[in-house]
């Protein structure tokens, strides 16, 4: 890791309003299927650093909590969408909690493996579309016969989200990878 675990006792009054956004709101409500935190209280994954700059951390983390916990895609396919991102930027992170979450979502082991593999052939229906949206946008466009297939079966509301949560979870990838977090 190229920067300390940041532990609560050692931070400002900003960086601890922000940690108790994160460790109190909706990532740490219901069932846990991963740590958010380490066994001494400071943030794991890409969350420690967002303590590095609060108000710009406030901002990441209020997006990831919309898109996580606001959006309308299913749970299956906001997950499927997840891993594929964690595959395609090798985030270790991502993969270990996302596979978690995906699994609680109903994610079986042949499912999970083949998205650790970037496979996405035996996805079908509004998965399979966020899914080949998803490949579209890692390898850098959606072209127009993936944009009329997305907008008519998952709508354009749906492909602004997946457009999104490509965004969002790739610059999570980014960030684990400058500041080396496992």
């Amino acid at each position: 890791m190229r920067i300390p675990l940041l532990h609560p006792v050692d931070l400002d009054a900003e960086q601890r309003a922000l940690y108790e956004r994160i460790a109190g709101g909706p990532r740490a409500s219901g069932p846990q299927h991963f740590a958010l935190t380490t066994p001494e209280g400071a943030l794991r994954g890409p969350f420690n650093a967002f303590l590095l700059a609060p108000e710009l951390g406030d901002a990441v983390q209020n997006l990831g909590s919309t898109l996580r916990y606001s959006g309308a895609l299913h749970d299956r396919a906001r997950e499927i969408l997840i891993l594929l991102v964690a595959q395609h930027w090798d985030s270790a992170f991502e993969q270990e909690a996302h596979e978690r979450v995906g699994r609680a979502a109903g994610l079986g082991d042949d499912e999970l493996t083949a998205l650790r593999d970037g496979r996405i052939d035996g996805f079908e229906g509004a998965e399979g579309v966020v899914a080949r949206v998803t490949v579209a946008l890692l390898a850098g466009d959606l072209d127009d016969v993936g944009w009329q297939e997305a907008e008519a079966t998952i709508g354009a509301a749906r492909v602004f989200e997946v457009s999104a949560l490509v965004g969002y979870y790739a610059m999570l990838a980014l960030q684990l990878r400058a500041f080396r977090v496992d």
